[in-house]
């Protein structure tokens, strides 16, 4: 669990499906998702037990709690890939800035990575410049990416390297040269 100051970050529940599924009904949150909005409860239920099933070796994401409420999620869906998504009624009020800027350094001191990254839809101004207010930065663009519906979409990939301060440096894992037979 992270604490922030007015959010809990934890980890995600089988019962914390209808609060997550009315950001994930939610055309406005959805619309740079990589899926439509969600049509039925049980399509929250299946993305939420995938979330909690996932392994934590590969990801590590939280639910966000304001005044009681979920509001949405942030974390490492696939290390070293973030990913966030907040219920349109929460907007422009620093939340998910303050979500991630605990995550970040929670993930970095985890996990033994050498950079975060993200991607975007180039045409999420907001996500692209909480990115890079959160030292990422471009590091290549790509065409039809993702088809969201009927409609093909472009990404824009992001990078944060580790800094100083953000927790162990990665501990490179000894390999057995090839052909050495151990």
């Amino acid at each position: 669990m992270i604490r922030t100051a007015r959010l809990t970050l934890r980890r995600a529940r089988a019962s914390d499906a209808p609060d997550l599924h009315a950001v994930f009904t939610e055309p406005a949150a959805m619309r740079y998702w990589t899926r439509p909005a969600h049509d039925s409860l049980s399509e929250t239920e299946e993305w939420l037990a995938g979330m909690i099933a996932a392994d934590p070796a590969e990801a590590d994401d939280f639910v966000i709690v304001h005044n009681g409420r979920i509001i949405g999620k942030a974390g490492a869906w696939r290390l070293p890939e973030i990913g966030y998504i907040l219920h349109p009624a929460y907007w422009r009020q620093g939340l998910m800035r303050e979500a991630l800027q605990a995550v970040i350094p929670y993930l970095f001191a985890r996990h033994p990575v050498p950079a975060l990254t993200a991607e975007a839809d180039p045409r999420n101004a907001a996500s692209i410049g909480l990115l890079t207010d959160l030292g990422f930065h471009e590091t290549h663009r790509a065409e039809r990416t993702l088809k969201w519906g009927d409609e093909w979409c472009d990404s824009v990939y992001f990078e944060r390297p580790r800094r100083a301060g953000d927790g162990p440096a990665p501990v490179p894992v000894p390999t057995a040269p090839v052909g050495s037979g151990s």
